[in-house]
């Protein structure tokens, strides 16, 4: 279960790497739907297509927030921005240890509609990702917002 956990949270990390941006008028209106059942108050600041899925910036309660979601309107997974000491300890100790006193730029908490959580974090321009725990997972390109 664990490493088809890392594997789904690996392939939708990607994906939000490669986006290509989407006119409001053109995202189907399930998708917006899908976003408001969720969201109510959410004003998108940028819509995004990613592997046929389609993902949502906006700010909620003041936090950068993004939400993946399905054609059909169905939630894959939300990353919501987090302070730097908000990150696991184990994740906070890993770049500490092992990146030469690199600091964080930024933070990330990602919840899978399963409800699968993982932690990324923003580093020289590379993502470092981090499982529940925050076990190194992997690393990804930074996020292009």
């Amino acid at each position: 279960m664990k490493k088809l956990s890392l594997t789904i949270f690996l392939s939708l990390a990607m994906v939000f790497a490669y986006a290509q941006k989407v006119k409001q008028d053109d995202v189907p209106q399930a998708v917006k739907d899908g976003l408001h059942k969720l969201y109510p108050d959410a004003r998108v600041s940028k819509w995004e297509l990613e592997d046929g899925n389609y993902e949502a910036e906006f700010e909620n309660n003041k936090v950068e927030t993004s939400v993946l979601l399905t054609p059909a309107g169905a939630l894959v997974m939300t990353e919501v921005e987090i302070a730097t000491s908000a990150l696991p300890q184990a994740a906070q100790d890993y770049v500490k240890n092992n990146l030469g006193g690199k600091k964080i730029k930024e933070a990330a908490k990602i919840t899978t509609a399963e409800g699968v959580v993982t932690y990324e974090a923003e580093i020289g321009g590379t993502d470092y990702l981090f499982d529940a725990n925050g076990s190194f997972t992997g690393t990804g390109p930074e996020d292009k917002k």
